[in-house]
């Protein structure tokens, strides 16, 4: 007599057909997924609308079970296995409550665990992406000649940074591929009005619309939609912003991959494939395949690999007491020792924030739930590390308040890579810039009241005085990184230095 067929559970991160060997699925929905902080609403309506369209796909393979707390779900039942879930919190869940679950091994990526380890191991603490993505490129043959790379580099990074058409509006790109919603939709937004009216659960942004894919077949549409369509643009324009085309030619992938529905290894394979077929330029796929299968496995390795304690206690970059934190934008707030995110901020309202750049990116996140990475670096990530926001409560917003932000996503991203909290053990140098940067990859300046060449007056840029009071602040931790050294150089040369730092350390909220 054979053992009956463990159920397999289901839990967030893993609503598509790689996480399904074809057995019975239990499907989890714990409203505590969605009820913990305030969470965007659009994210809680995609990641809800994917757990049940899969739970309608599966059909009677799917035993559907809606709990207040995911423990609700394991405690007395011993005939469960389950792919490790992608997330510290959930796997220590699953261990504890279904301490008889049979667990599998990770799936979702290009690398496996083992293989990161083996390669991490006798690397010490820092290590480069750069050297975990060739080895990633060797080991697959992807636009691979032999040993060597196609092209004759394996970064075509220095062909990705144009900044955007003289004149444009948008890219002049139709718009991406939409999916339809249907009933399933209409029953996730219901429930979540009644959840938010009942007190259950609280939520910021907007949801008018789902605008990503959330079943296989949704991403598969929206993958030949990028591929054929924006794939071309993608790599020139991957670093540029426009104010009128909050997609520009970005793939919006990172939903349904971080959903599980889209396998990460079929996404490269499109993109190389129509680079084989001509259909597309070399520095185009090949900035795809590196945001894939180097960066977004990168910082899921390091989550594991760095453990629990990584970014716990991180502090803001050369933190020291000050005043409170104000909005910016024209009125913002003197750096202080992990000043909490205003509420402007976690509102996402941006109604009193002048700097275009920064008002542009917190509506597009209010209406979105997204935007791309030069927003969420060079704008967001750039201001709250110009203005010491803490770090952990901002990884806390960037999780709930990004469509695709997952609890292994944006520690690296935020701490280490946005906020440089982490020593250095992610980026090399902190990612600060002033106006000059915004307005030479964006058409935002050109309708700001503040001038991007000056840090001092009235029309002082808050980005560039905010950077060089940054670089004042952050001076004694920053003197041995050698990328810094010509930003100090500088700074200590600004013969209005000490005017600048006292001038933000004044600004305030209206």
């Amino acid at each position: 007599m054979t053992d009956a067929p463990r159920a397999r559970l289901v839990l967030p991160g893993q609503y598509g057909p790689q996480f399904d060997d074809g057995g019975p699925m239990l499907v989890v929905e714990a409203r505590e997924f969605f009820t913990a902080r305030p969470m965007h609403r659009a994210k809680a309506h995609l990641w809800l609308s994917a757990l049940r369209h899969r739970v309608r796909e599966l059909g009677d393979r799917a035993e559907h079970v809606r709990v207040d707390q995911l423990r609700d779900a394991l405690v007395g039942r011993d005939d469960l296995e389950a792919i490790d879930p992608p997330s510290r919190r959930l796997r220590g869940q699953v261990r504890h409550w279904g301490h008889e679950t049979r667990i599998l091994p990770s799936r979702g990526f290009v690398t496996s665990e083992d293989e990161f380890g083996a390669w991490a191991s006798g690397r010490g603490d820092r290590f480069l992406m750069e050297t975990f993505y060739e080895q990633v490129r060797r080991r697959e043959g992807w636009l691979m000649d032999r040993d060597a790379p196609v092209g004759g580099q394996f970064s075509h990074d220095a062909d990705n940074r144009q900044p955007p058409p003289k004149g444009a509006t948008t890219l002049g790109l139709p718009d991406p591929w939409w999916p339809t919603e249907d009933d399933v939709d209409a029953e996730v937004r219901d429930d979540l009005d009644r959840w938010e009216r009942d007190g259950v659960a609280q939520f910021v942004g907007k949801d008018d619309r789902r605008r990503f894919a959330v079943t296989a077949a949704e991403a598969d549409a929206a993958l030949a939609d990028f591929v054929e369509v924006r794939l071309g643009d993608f790599g020139p324009y991957e670093d540029a912003v426009l104010t009128n085309d909050w997609t520009m030619a970005h793939s919006l992938l990172s939903v349904p991959m971080n959903l599980g529905v889209l396998d990460p290894r079929a996404a490269i394979a499109a993109a190389v494939a129509a680079y084989q077929d001509q259909a597309a330029p070399l520095a185009s796929v090949e900035g795809f395949v590196r945001q894939v299968a180097g960066w977004r496995d990168y910082v899921w390795h390091l989550y594991w690999w760095f453990g629990e304690e990584y970014g716990v206690d991180a502090a803001p970059l050369g933190a020291r007491s000050g005043s409170g934190s104000g909005p910016g934008a024209g009125s913002g707030s003197g750096p202080t020792s992990g000043s909490r995110l205003p509420r402007w901020w976690r509102e996402l309202d941006a109604s009193q924030v002048e700097a275009v750049c920064l008002s542009t990116a917190i509506d597009g996140v209010a209406e979105h739930g997204w935007a791309h990475h030069i927003q969420r670096l060079m704008v967001l990530g750039n201001w709250a590390l110009q203005r010491g926001y803490d770090p952990v409560q901002l990884t806390e917003w960037f999780t709930d308040v990004f469509v695709d932000g997952t609890d292994w996503v944006m520690p690296a991203n935020v701490i280490g890579m946005s906020q440089h909290a982490d020593g250095g053990r992610v980026a090399t140098k902190p990612y600060a810039a002033g106006g000059r940067y915004i307005d030479r990859m964006t058409d935002h300046c050109g309708s700001c009241r503040f001038d991007p060449t000056k840090r001092l007056g009235d029309d002082a840029c808050p980005f560039t005085a905010g950077y060089w009071a940054f670089l004042d602040r952050a001076e004694p931790e920053l003197r041995g990184n050698q990328r810094m050294m010509r930003p100090l150089q500088q700074l200590r040369g600004l013969a209005d230095r000490e005017q600048v730092v006292a001038q933000e350390a004044r600004r305030r909220m209206p």
